[in-house]
């Protein structure tokens, strides 16, 4: 089979690559490594079943090549981190809605099956714990800057749904929980490789607001196996689905944890949101999925646990 990952330089998009290559397809990806890293395929480049194009799925006529030349499409390029989101709302809003119409537009010529990568940001405000893919999704007002990125992700999920509806375009949509592991940077806010890294340098581990707020991290790889059967799965076509752990963890003791497993004298500091991204930030206390559906369909079940999971991502820190 011939896979087209958009943002394949990306922390998921480069593992998903990874795994097609080793399961013997032949693998296509695009990436304008604005967040994305070379470094991430450097092992792959001379792999003759792996191509790269340096480029951005804005580019109607590089991508309608892509797809052209393969059989089904993950669209991964989107805009990433809670900290870019708000400093760069307009990048968010371009990047994944205007990305995501021109990759399902060219798919739709040929009808090429494609997965759109969404994210637990679109229950937002929710309070019907844990979420559930037909649950109601709760955006903040316009006023605050991090909605732009649920919604942004919301208009894709509809618009992909739609094209399956009205042009019978297969699509499918799963919406991402808090996925990590080696290769993920914290450069954009993502919470465990930025308390590794501050714990290994020796600095101080930075919790924003009162550190009480929950989350539920998943293993790259458990993600990527959870991708590709469901990509395999013809009765997933037109469906939304959770993909994520369902162990949940306080920010703040995630922190204790971090500290205690890389043996670091560093202290734990709180910072105020209203310090770390904008005045009036708004978080959810809780964020856990239901995976009873993608369960029931491919037999999902996270098999990394947490600190296995702090494991490898403390020795890939350490080791860089």
């Amino acid at each position: 089979m011939r896979v087209l990952i958009t943002g394949g330089a990306g922390f998921i998009g480069s593992h998903l690559a990874d795994a097609y290559v080793e399961r013997g397809d032949e693998v296509f990806i695009i990436d304008d490594l604005s967040t994305g890293s070379i470094d991430n395929i450097h092992h792959l480049k001379g792999n003759p079943r792996f191509h790269y194009t340096i480029d951005s799925v804005h580019n109607l006529p590089i991508v309608a090549e892509l797809v052209d030349r393969c059989d089904v499409i993950f669209h991964m390029a989107a805009a990433v981190g809670v900290k870019l989101i708000v400093e760069s709302p307009v990048r968010t809003i371009e990047t994944n809605v205007h990305g995501t119409e021109v990759v399902l537009a060219a798919a739709n010529k040929k009808k090429k099956k494609v997965l759109i990568a969404s994210t637990s940001e679109v229950y937002g405000l929710s309070e019907q714990v844990p979420f559930r893919e037909d649950g109601n999704l709760v955006m903040g007002a316009t006023t605050k800057g991090r909605w732009s990125y649920a919604c942004s992700k919301a208009i894709d999920e509809f618009l992909a749904l739609a094209y399956w509806r009205e042009k019978k375009l297969p699509t499918i949509v799963v919406r991402l929980f808090n996925t990590v592991g080696p290769r993920q940077t914290g450069q954009y806010g993502m919470v465990i490789p930025t308390l590794v890294r501050q714990a290994l340098a020796g600095r101080p581990l930075t919790v924003f607001g009162d550190g009480k707020q929950t989350r539920c991290f998943a293993y790259v790889g458990d993600v990527v196996d959870a991708l590709i059967k469901l990509m395999d799965r013809e009765d997933a076509v037109g469906q939304v689905f959770n993909i994520g752990s369902m162990e949940e963890v306080a920010i703040k003791t995630l922190a204790a944890r971090v500290k205690e497993l890389t043996h670091s004298k560093s202290e734990v500091v709180f910072v105020p949101y209203s310090e770390a991204y904008e005045e009036g930030f708004e978080d959810m206390p809780r964020r856990v999925p239901d995976t009873a559906k993608i369960a029931k369909l491919i037999g999902f079940k996270p098999k990394m646990r947490l600190d296995d999971i702090l494991t490898q991502v403390i020795a890939y820190h350490a080791a860089k």
